[in-house]
């Protein structure tokens, strides 16, 4: 997992050939006026998901994890609480059988720990951490992110 802003992303880029396209596009766009939807960036490799969301409490939001997608994760106009932790320390089977098709697993164990995040942070989150988003109080416009995972 890695948490910064977006002033220091140039970092980040080295991690993944894709993570400087989706930098690029992020600062050269005010993703706070667009629709809600799907922006594609690179076919299936990388998309963004933009969303107004209904925060939830920290009881309420599960863990969840992916295996073929990294989410890069924007918060837009608030302050989201994530829970994090990780996979290989779940010690329990996901509620239900992974979903190849759309790529998720939830999971009700607790988070291990908490963190905030605002506009001009992000998060990026592997396959190996599990995670809570899109908890708090009241709406939350976000952008996530979906990246390919390199072979």
């Amino acid at each position: 997992m890695v948490i910064s802003t977006l002033e220091q992303s140039a970092r980040i880029e080295r991690l993944h050939p894709l993570f400087k396209k989706l930098f690029d596009y992020i600062k050269a766009h005010d993703l706070t006026k667009v629709p809600a939807g799907r922006i594609v960036l690179q076919d299936d490799a990388l998309f963004i998901n933009v969303d107004d969301a209904t925060l939830r409490s920290r009881e309420e939001q599960k863990l969840e994890v992916h295996r073929r997608y990294i989410d890069v994760h924007f918060p837009l106009s608030g302050v989201e609480t994530v829970g994090w932790r990780s996979l290989e320390t779940l010690g329990q089977p996901s509620d239900a059988p992974f979903d190849e098709e759309k790529d998720f697993a939830l999971y009700s164990a607790p988070a291990s720990s908490y963190f905030e995040v605002q506009p001009g942070t992000f998060y990026v989150v592997y396959p190996e951490d599990a995670h809570a988003p899109i908890i708090g109080e009241g709406r939350l416009r976000k952008a996530i992110a979906k990246v390919l995972v390199e072979d």
